[in-house]
């Protein structure tokens, strides 16, 4: 039997929502129907419901793919967490059933049905994930049906709501994006700002954004890999008894740390008091930096080398010696030396550092590596480089696995586009696609340059890419065509060797 509302009463196997969940009303709207926002502030907001405290629902939108959102309907937008790893160290293992999601609506077919939920009173939240390049500014009408960039889409949804309730300052909205860039809630608030410019909205309204909304940044730490394979599935779902189309994965380590100092937007994110992993501060600085450069810029400098190297899961390449130390020491030795903040003791960084280690070899999550390879330049920009910088000005030395992770990047985006219309690399005679808004650059500089010096020299002097010309970090580029070769020429275990061997001196 499929999941469904139907038939909560006959399952044993997982933590059951209570009826009432059900006749909640819609407090938040959400963008995004993607696995960390399911695993993280959906799975706080059920338990918050379930606790009797938040006692709000969400109306999902859907913007990416085809426009089926049937396997949501078809099990009542209800989907199991299966949960489990080491905390503390004790296995966890437990299975809850998520009714959080009310309905999801998809942009492209159901763009109207999306704007008339900006006339719900009791609509409170907006929550979103599109990627760290989904809040980017586009200069576009948001009359669209629908506007293309998702801050045209949230503009045009304000714009309706300012429309229905005439400016009223108490129908303002508390406005959290956990796309994992920094300021993410400031830089949202600036771009809907010049987007409504750009579309001549009225000064009222502009002021009434500005004024009657709280934008918070935001940060979000939970490993949600999602669906697991198909053997393991099926192995959870014959203990569930039932299947479920949505099924989730998810480590029990969680985090979300919201900023904000409004009272009002902390008595509205109620969800809060259900678990004290949410954090509400007038400063999450310290939860970004460490979660951002340990945790995510470890996972960026390893992505391209692990999957060169033929690792599949994060966990599976910590059984290898060579791999586990070369993440270990670039944790503790490159990357938490590089972090600016002078707030943060060494201590905390020690120990966040060997937590992360430990959420690595979590035995129950297949997290892939190709899949951290997402945007994969993007994030280098984002999480990296000023990690490089960091450490280069701060040391006057180059940091020898943060050049080699380098290196594996950009052996990573060698790719070409087949007739599918995707990017494709190849490595030891097995493709794989490249999921980067930039691959077709990658793909012209290795056509055009061949060469392994031409090509690093071209990528890391490109200041729109990295915001800076690397070049001008002594030795950084050499040490990276050094590594460039060692990888291609005698492969990844004797590169981590090189690494080893070279260590960097501080």
């Amino acid at each position: 039997m499929q999941l469904s509302k139907h038939i909560l009463s006959q399952i044993t196997g997982a933590e059951v929502p209570p009826a009432s969940c059900f006749d909640l009303p819609e407090k938040v709207i959400q963008f995004g129907t993607g696995v960390l926002l399911r695993g993280l502030p959906d799975y706080y907001i059920d338990k918050a419901n379930k606790q009797g405290i938040f006692n709000g629902r969400i109306v999902v939108v859907k913007s990416t793919g085809n426009s089926d959102t049937a396997e949501f309907e078809n099990q009542d937008c209800l989907y199991t967490q299966c949960i489990c790893g080491v905390q503390k160290g004790a296995q966890v293992n437990y299975n809850i059933i998520n009714a959080a999601i009310s309905r999801v609506l998809h942009a492209k077919s159901q763009w109207e049905a999306v704007l008339e939920c900006a006339a719900n009173p009791e609509l409170q939240i907006v929550i979103s994930n599109t990627t760290e390049v989904g809040i980017v500014y586009t200069e576009e009408s948001i009359f669209n049906t629908p506007p293309a960039s998702f801050p045209g889409k949230l503009l045009a949804f304000l714009y309706r709501r300012f429309e229905v309730f005439n400016g009223a300052a108490d129908k303002g909205m508390v406005i959290v994006p956990t796309e994992l860039i920094i300021d993410n809630g400031v830089k949202l608030k600036d771009i809907l700002q010049q987007l409504a410019r750009y579309n001549n909205l009225p000064e009222d309204f502009i002021n009434w954004l500005q004024n009657s909304h709280t934008f918070c940044n935001s940060l979000v730490d939970r490993i949600v890999p999602g669906k697991p394979a198909a053997p393991f599935l099926r192995a959870i779902e014959a203990s569930l008894g039932y299947t479920d189309d949505l099924l989730i994965m998810s480590e029990p380590y969680s985090l979300w740390a919201i900023e904000t100092a409004n009272s009002k937007a902390t008595e509205m994110l109620s969800f809060a008091l259900a678990d004290d992993t949410v954090i509400i501060a007038p400063d999450i600085s310290l939860y970004r930096e460490l979660k951002l450069r340990l945790l995510n810029g470890s996972h960026t400098f390893s992505c391209g080398l692990a999957h060169l190297a033929g690792f599949v899961s994060v966990e599976e390449s910590m059984h290898n010696e060579a791999f586990a130390s070369f993440i270990q020491s670039l944790m503790l030795d490159e990357i938490a030396p590089a972090i600016k903040d002078a707030s943060i003791p060494e201590s905390k960084k020690e120990e966040f550092a060997m937590s992360v280690l430990d959420r690595f070899r979590n035995p129950f999550i297949e997290h892939k590596w190709l899949n951290i390879t997402l945007q994969y330049s993007s994030k280098m920009a984002m999480r990296n480089v000023p990690l490089i910088t960091s450490y280069f000005h701060r040391f006057n030395s180059v940091p020898v696995r943060m050049a080699l992770g380098f290196a594996a990047h950009l052996l990573f985006m060698r790719c070409r586009q087949e007739e599918d219309g995707k990017w494709h690399g190849k490595v030891n005679g097995q493709a794989y696609v490249v999921n980067d808004d930039n691959a077709a650059y990658y793909a012209e500089v290795w056509q055009q340059q061949k060469r392994v010096e031409a090509v690093a020299t071209t990528i890391l002097s490109n200041k729109e890419l990295w915001g800076e010309d690397l070049l001008s970090l002594s030795g950084f580029a050499d040490k990276v065509i050094y590594f460039m070769n060692e990888l291609m020429h005698n492969g990844v275990q004797p590169a981590l060797y090189e690494a080893d061997k070279q260590k960097t001196v501080m």
